[in-house]
């Protein structure tokens, strides 16, 4: 078993220092992200399926027209390719869950080598 106390774990950069909790290839990946107040993660889509929490404070989704309001407690999904945006203006904790780790046409071109072995 692992486990996390999310409130401690530091992230002294803001959006800038994302903490990589947990990854799995072929299967998940957990985020910790902290946006400061004014920050945003600007419009865009990752290939994989994605549930971001909101662990504390509040958030501002933008997502295929809707905006929606999000405070602690709140959690969003977004589909594979869809576009988004968050953005806080007092600032707020998140957890960002991405399945499967990596998603297909994640990468641009060639996969990074791991541990000597060409990814394929």
């Amino acid at each position: 078993m692992r486990h996390w106390r999310l409130p401690e774990i530091e992230t002294p950069q803001g959006a800038r220092s994302p903490v990589v909790l947990h990854s799995r290839e072929g299967s998940e990946r957990a985020i910790l992200i902290e946006l400061r107040a004014g920050e945003a993660l600007g419009d865009h889509s990752v290939k994989e399926s994605a549930l971001l929490s909101v662990l504390d404070g509040t958030v501002r989704v933008d997502a295929g027209g809707d905006s929606v309001d999000g405070t602690t407690g709140s959690l969003f999904h977004f589909e594979p390719d869809e576009r988004h945006s968050v953005t806080s203006d007092t600032g707020a904790r998140l957890l960002l869950l991405l399945s499967p780790w990596t998603g297909e046409g994640h990468y641009r071109g060639e996969r990074p080598e791991r541990s000597g072995v060409s990814a394929s």
